[in-house]
């Protein structure tokens, strides 16, 4: 089922939204998206003809499907909310804990590293070992890593819940979706599951700022992670009372592809810490080139296993198509403005603007509607269009929106620098995001559509953490250099440092939008 889950959530950006509505199929030989909208989504050859051994939707009973729909729901509203509920609470965090700017992107990169690695490795799991079990597996490394955050003492113990947290979500994410698909079986029943899981993950990528500032303010920071905890020690009961048990696939952990989910993960991982380092050491220190260094070998390690192995995590001939291989360059583009902007703009709201913690996420809140707004134009309009010029305008769009932003001044105000840019630069990402899944899938047998969408989702992620770490080194180093200048003024030197991160994110989505050029456009039939 993980082709249905990355049909679905081609998108996590900074608020982690979802296309709200099923993709179309604007040629024949795009294979429509499996959004659970149909009577019969195709799940591809690998995965577990799970739906036989469970009893039909008539056969449960309206309780017992009700209640997994909303353990499915609530379990993957936790998932998209820790994509964003921490940027709000990281000025806290960092008093608290002592940390440096370094620590402060890690915090939000471990989750995005662990999650990224292993997100298609998760939605393997789910179909190769039971859905039941990858689903409690998963559940339970989020909620212990959540109780082990919140009560870190150090900045270590933080980061490193953070990393499991993200790789309990990727084996949990997918999951979610898999219970629900095969339970819903019946079209009219499994449309309104889908509309209200969908619903969810929008709700919960809008919300997770908002939340989080009201809990950072009035409960602390640790409470964007304790809130995890009852939660999921309820959903771990309903679980463990109401979902089937599904039969593991013969040989099922010996298809997983764990070499290479950890090779790709430990060279991220490398590459991102290599990047950090230089925000305190130069480019020939040991700290900045050797994980460097390990990072290349580990990411060609990576392609070598993924040549060799019996069921790779990605297949090597899908990257030679010139649809998926040019989408997968938007989105790595995409992701690492979008990512930074979020970070960004948390510290500006907070430490320059003084803002509170409430009052912060209240400001994101427009971004994140943008999305959805965008998204659920592309969603109306590219049957008619392709998804070629959707991602070409919506890049576009996003870099005249971070130009904009990065204008902004330490006496400025939400209203006049920020608002109108944010929503401009968030819209043009909603905008593009659902046509880069279709895009991607382009042309694929049905078998392979979730791997290219899930390709797609995962490529965001690597982009954005990537992303993170460089812009955020290159607003650290801006504002050390001003700083050396005029060491009375820190908050002109800060803006300077946001300043130009959110110009050369600019050059990032207009290398996106240069690179949609290369996505075929549309064949009509004659």
């Amino acid at each position: 089922m993980e082709s249905l889950y990355f049909g679905l959530v081609g998108d996590l950006p900074g608020p982690g939204l979802p296309p709200p509505a099923p993709l179309p199929r604007f040629r024949e030989d795009v294979p429509a998206m499996s959004t659970g909208m149909s009577s019969g989504p195709s799940a591809p050859p690998t995965a577990a003809p799970a739906s036989t051994s469970r009893a039909p939707l008539s056969a449960r009973g309206p309780r017992s499907t009700a209640a997994i729909l909303l353990i499915a729901c609530a379990a993957q509203f936790m998932v998209i909310l820790d994509v964003s509920i921490v940027n709000v609470a990281l000025p806290a965090m960092r008093d608290e804990l002592h940390l440096s700017g370094a620590g402060q992107q890690w915090i939000v990169n471990a989750y995005t590293l662990g999650f990224a690695g292993l997100l298609l490795l998760g939605g393997r799991a789910a179909d190769l070992v039971g859905t039941k079990r990858a689903f409690l597996a998963g559940l339970a490394a989020f909620t212990v890593a959540s109780l082990a955050g919140g009560l870190a003492t150090d900045g270590t113990l933080l980061i490193a819940a953070r990393a499991v947290q993200g790789i309990g979500g990727a084996v949990l994410a997918p999951a979610t979706l898999t219970l629900i698909m095969t339970t819903f079986t019946e079209p009219a029943a499994r449309t309104r599951a889908m509309g209200a899981w969908s619903a969810v993950m929008a709700a919960g990528g809008a919300a997770g700022a908002v939340i989080g500032g009201v809990l950072t303010q009035y409960a602390g920071w640790r409470w964007v992670l304790f809130v995890n905890v009852p939660i999921g020690v309820a959903l771990l009961a309903a679980a463990l009372a109401y979902v089937p048990a599904t039969a593991s696939r013969e040989g099922g952990l010996r298809r997983l592809d764990l070499p290479g989910a950890v090779s790709v993960t430990a060279g991220l991982t490398a590459l991102v810490y290599g990047i950090i380092s230089t925000e305190t050491h130069r480019w020939g220190a040991p700290v900045v080139w050797a994980p460097l260094t390990a990072g290349v070998l580990l990411l060609a390690a990576f392609l070598v296993i993924e040549s060799k192995v019996a069921h790779p995590l990605v297949p090597l001939r899908i990257l030679r198509r010139r649809s998926l291989a040019a989408a997968n360059l938007v989105v790595i583009g995409m992701g690492a403005a979008t990512f930074a902007m979020w970070f960004l703009l948390s510290l500006y709201f907070q430490q320059i603007l003084d803002y509170s913690a409430v009052q912060a996420g209240l400001c994101f809140l427009p971004g994140s509607l943008a999305i959805i707004a965008g998204a659920q134009l592309a969603t109306r309009i590219i049957a008619r269009t392709g998804p070629r010029p959707l991602l070409v305008t919506g890049m576009a769009l996003s870099t005249v929106g971070f130009l904009w932003l990065s204008r902004i001044t330490a006496g400025g105000t939400f209203a006049s620098d920020v608002l109108a840019p944010f929503v401009l630069a968030t819209f043009g990402a909603g905008l593009a995001m659902m046509p880069a899944t279709v895009a991607a899938t382009s042309g694929t047998d049905r078998a392979e559509a979730g791997l290219a969408s899930g390709l797609v989702n995962t490529s965001r992620q690597v982009g954005g953490a990537l992303g993170l770490a460089l812009l955020a080194t290159i607003a650290s180093h801006t504002s050390a250099g001003r700083l050396a200048d005029h060491p009375q003024d820190v908050d002109a030197a800060l803006t300077a440092g946001y300043g130009r991160a959110l110009l050369i994110a600019a050059v990032f989505t207009a290398c996106a939008a240069l690179g949609a050029l290369a996505v075929p456009g549309r064949t009509r039939r004659g």
